[in-house]
C-alpha cells in the first residue's frame, strides 16, 4: 500500500485505479524524515552544521508489476487483478566542499522495503502501455522539470538547497520498453541495487 492513506479500498470510487503523491512533495516529506540523518552526516565529515549546500540528492527509480493482486484487496469493488507500484529510493546524499564531493549519507540497504519511498500505485497489467502512459506521464513531467531546478527546504531553522539526480536503475525489463521517457536499466547501469555504471 501507500504510507499516509487512512482509506480503505471501499472507500475510493469504483472507477479509481491509481493512487499517487505528487513527486516534490514525496522528495520532501523523505528529506524531511532523513533531517537527523543529514545533520549526522554533516558533523561526521567535520562540517558545520550550518551548512546551506547545495545538497545532491541521488535518486534510484523503481517500477515493477506487483503481480496477481486479485486476493489482497480485501472485500470490496472488482478491480483489475494486477498492480503495478512506482517508487524511488534516496541512495546518497553529497555536498561539495572545498571543490571535492563528500558524501554524508549513503543507503544501506538499497533494495530494502524499508527505504523504498511508494509514490504510484496502479491497479494495471504492466504490459498495459495505455494506461501506464496515461497515469505516469504526468510523473516523469515532474521528475524531467525537477532534473533542472533545486529544492530550497527549511532544515534545523536553515534553509538548504538539493539538488536531484535520478537513476531509472529498478525498472523492470518489460516496462523500460513499455514506458516511455524512462532510461533502460540493462544499458548503463550493472544492477539494479545501485547506481554503479558499467563505466566504473
Amino acid at each position: 500500500g501507500l504510507s499516509g492513506i487512512q482509506q480503505l479500498v471501499d472507500d475510493y470510487p469504483v472507477d479509481t485505479i491509481a493512487k499517487r503523491f505528487r513527486y516534490d512533495a514525496a522528495l520532501v516529506s523523505a528529506l524531511m524524515d532523513m533531517e537527523e540523518d543529514i545533520l549526522e552526516g554533516l558533523k561526521s565529515q567535520n562540517l558545520d552544521d550550518y551548512f546551506k549546500g547545495p545538497f545532491t540528492v541521488v535518486i534510484k527509480e523503481s517500477c515493477d508489476g506487483m503481480g496477481d493482486v486479485s486476493e489482497k484487496h480485501g472485500c470490496g469493488p472488482a478491480v483489475p487483478e494486477k498492480a503495478v507500484r512506482f517508487s524511488f529510493t534516496l541512495m546518497s546524499i553529497s555536498v561539495t566542499h572545498e571543490n571535492s564531493s563528500i558524501r554524508i549519507f549513503e543507503e544501506n540497504k538499497p533494495n530494502s522495503e524499508l527505504c523504498c519511498k511508494p509514490l504510484c500505485l496502479m491497479l494495471a497489467d504492466e504490459s498495459d502501455h495505455e494506461t501506464l502512459t496515461a497515469i505516469l506521464s504526468p510523473l516523469v513531467a515532474e521528475r524531467e522539470a525537477m532534473k533542472d531546478s533545486v529544492l530550497t527546504l527549511d532544515m534545523a531553522g536553515i534553509p538548504r538547497i538539493f539538488k536531484f539526480i535520478f537513476r531509472g536503475t529498478g525498472y523492470d525489463e518489460k516496462l523500460v520498453r513499455e514506458v516511455e521517457g524512462l532510461e533502460a536499466s540493462g544499458s548503463t547501469y550493472i544492477c539494479t541495487l545501485c547506481d554503479a555504471t558499467r563505466l566504473k
